[in-house]
């Protein structure tokens, strides 16, 4: 009776309750639905409506399971835009077409606005102002900042004519919800998703082997690594006035593999389970450290963001078609606004106003720099500065207030002593091998990394789930009990 209760009152939580408990890759939860979903669309491949209709269900239920009745402001919004997309579409008066456009727009970024910002916004001005108005307790929907920028991309392609309207409201909405990029992204361009609707996938051997190697390259990424490293990383964080200067600067070192594996684990697992449905979803990381300038890593990070900024901020705001002041300016507000997308703290502006002032001055010396030209020891230099610049910025991304970040900055640039390294090392081996392994597999050749996943794909059904069982084993074996949520949910 017990074992009963405890199977029903696990089924009603998973299955019945929303709001507040998105389904995280990392869960049993995720393997024992997508294992439901795959076995299902056995039985509809052949129709593509029926397809669509079957995922489109599943989508929803994980949206729902992560927001609750919040998914009905989701589905208004996504007819509303679906509407004005197609009104675009027929009307010939270029006024009325951009007046649909600001509708759509307006209403997706308010959106993002209340819900992400309100509260920021209203404690920003009551300490600067010494009012004391009420601060909103608003619930942040999960995954509104990327649906709400695919929002945007789509009704501005279909404005210049870039891509065509979906043709129906369920592929729209499929493709604003589609399970795997839900959470967390990478964030879906029109153009290259919608007309895989319109066709039947071609799911080859290929696709749902190399689909199923980024999942597993995924899981290690997040759930052994990032996790792991995580823990001694916070540690600092949250008190960096307990902690020597030695030990400040290795958790700064640790942050950057640990949002890294963090990130890019989601992205492969994303992007793999869209492999195993038939769907591209991109690249959203090629090996960001191995960047020799910021330039480069911006367009080695996050990709599908980067790209984004880049076509519908930075482009429309005139690039660098009007003059290098212009451009610098175009960079840096740029990158601020991308510090503020990633979340409502002073701490994130800073973070992006720093990463746009970098920008900004490797484009001024950009001709200087090419004088140089590209040996060995130029690209291993700038590949150290850069390295050293985003590592030094992400405790702005990280810490939870000024005074915490102040400190831990305080303890890098005035106290570290080398001789604490050694005993560091041999206190935390595994965090150091683990740290060590990521950033040398940012050097590793494109060859090397291709050929891995061309052997997996290739190698018998026995190795490949030995190498499950490894990566399983690896998971358990570094657990940290409960799994950590993945650091982008927050956005």
């Amino acid at each position: 009776m017990g074992a009963n209760y405890d199977l029903m009152t696990y089924l009603e939580k998973l299955f019945l309750k929303g709001g507040g408990m998105p389904v995280i890759f990392s869960t049993i939860e995720f393997w024992i639905l997508l294992i439901v979903i795959l076995s299902g669309l056995i039985f509809v491949n052949r129709h593509n409506t029926a397809r669509i209709v079957y995922i489109l269900v599943f989508n929803l239920f994980f949206y729902y399971k992560a927001n609750g009745l919040l998914i009905l402001m989701m589905l208004a919004t996504s007819f509303i835009d679906f509407r004005l997309s197609g009104f675009m579409a027929v009307c010939s008066s270029k006024v009325k077409r951009r007046l649909m456009l600001s509708v759509s727009i307006l209403m997706n970024i308010g959106l993002l606005v209340y819900f992400k910002y309100s509260g920021f916004l209203m404690t920003s001005v009551n300490d600067l102002f010494r009012t004391n108005f009420p601060i909103p307790d608003i619930v942040l929907p999960v995954g509104i900042s990327f649906y709400t920028f695919q929002s945007v991309a789509y009704m501005v392609d279909v404005y210049k004519g870039k891509v065509n309207c979906a043709r129906r409201w369920l592929d729209y909405l499929f493709f604003l919800t589609f399970f795997p990029i839900l959470l967390a992204g990478p964030i879906l361009r029109a153009g290259s998703f919608l007309p895989q609707l319109e066709r039947k996938p071609s799911v080859s051997a290929s696709m749902i082997w190399g689909g199923f190697w980024l999942l597993i390259l995924g899981i290690v990424k997040k759930a052994v690594i990032a996790d792991y490293i995580m823990q001694f990383n916070s540690w600092v964080f949250e008190s960096p006035a307990d902690y020597t200067g030695m030990e400040a600067l290795l958790a700064s070192i640790g942050y950057s593999a640990q949002i890294y594996c963090d990130f890019s684990g989601y992205s492969d697992m994303a992007i793999g389970v869209g492999a195993i449905m038939g769907y591209d979803l991109g690249v959203n990381f090629d090996r960001p450290y191995r960047s020799v300038n910021i330039t480069e890593f911006w367009r080695r990070w996050h990709i599908s963001l980067s790209s984004w900024l880049r076509d519908y901020l930075y482009i429309p705001l005139g690039g660098n078609r009007k003059g290098k002041m212009r451009m610098y300016f175009n960079l840096f507000i740029t990158m601020l606004i991308a510090g503020i997308w990633h979340g409502a703290s002073w701490l994130f502006v800073l973070w992006g106003a720093m990463h746009g002032i970098g920008l900004v001055v490797h484009k001024f010396f950009k001709p200087y720099l090419s004088s140089l030209g590209n040996g060995f020891l130029v690209r291993l230099g700038g590949g150290i500065l850069t390295f050293a610049f985003v590592t030094l910025l992400w405790p702005l991304f990280a810490g939870n207030d000024i005074a915490a970040v102040g400190i831990l900055y305080n303890k890098i640039f005035t106290s570290v002593d080398i001789s604490y390294l050694e005993p560091f090392v041999e206190a935390r081996p595994q965090w150091t091998i683990l740290v060590l392994v990521v950033f040398v597999s940012q050097m590793l050749p494109d060859s090397f990394v291709s050929d891995l996943r061309s052997w997996f794909v290739s190698a018998p059904l026995i190795f490949k789930f030995i190498i499950f069982v490894i990566a399983i084993q690896l998971v358990i074996q570094f657990s940290a009990g409960n799994i950590a949520p993945f650091i982008y949910l927050q956005f």
